[in-house]
């Protein structure tokens, strides 16, 4: 468990920071951009549980012990034979993730038209939500560009802006009050 008794280090006063392997990287390294954006995430989905309830509300808070898993995954570089094995994210979490979409999806009317991001306050914040865990995705795609990351973050990632979507729809009453484009209507 982590034990933090000092919030200030000083030790990123000069625009580096240090990852989970001890190694310091630049606080703009795409490592860091990617596990930022998992955190922004997660900050978003803490507004989103002030508009939830019961088993979306277990569900969000389930999704963000998980995104600190991503985080933590992200900030340790992979490498062979580490000395403590890093926590890494696992193909049954991203499965945990598909199950709850299947779930949520299966009481959901079907889509004749993109959704605007809306409808209620939790729709609303789940939405935003949605946006920064699919930035997260793209930075995870350009970091696996230059450097090994684990694949299941990148499966997570995928899945969690898919299950954000469907409980967005559900926070619309099943889809009820989805706010529906309409091509070309300010033409």
């Amino acid at each position: 468990m982590v034990k933090l008794t000092k919030i200030y280090t000083r030790t990123g006063d000069k625009g580096d920071t240090g990852l989970g392997d001890s190694t310091r990287v630049p606080k703009h390294d795409p490592r860091v951009e990617a596990f930022g954006s998992v955190d922004e995430s997660n900050a978003v989905i803490g507004m989103a549980l002030l508009h939830a309830e019961g088993e979306q509300r277990d569900l969000l808070t389930r999704v963000q012990n998980d995104l600190f898993d991503v985080g933590a995954d992200l900030c340790t570089p992979e490498q062979e034979a580490p000395e403590y094995p890093p926590l890494r994210v696992t193909a049954a979490q991203v499965d945990y993730l598909e199950a709850q979409i299947d779930a949520y999806n299966a009481e959901l009317a079907t889509l004749r038209s993109f959704i605007l991001p809306g409808g209620t306050a939790l729709a609303a914040h789940l939405h935003l939500a949605r946006t920064v865990a699919r930035r997260a995705e793209r930075q995870v795609t350009a970091l696996m560009a230059e450097q090994p990351v684990n694949p299941e973050v990148l499966r997570y990632l995928n899945r969690l802006s898919d299950l954000l979507f469907v409980i967005a729809r559900r926070a619309n009453d099943n889809g009820q009050r989805d706010v529906l484009w309409v091509p070309g209507a300010n033409r």
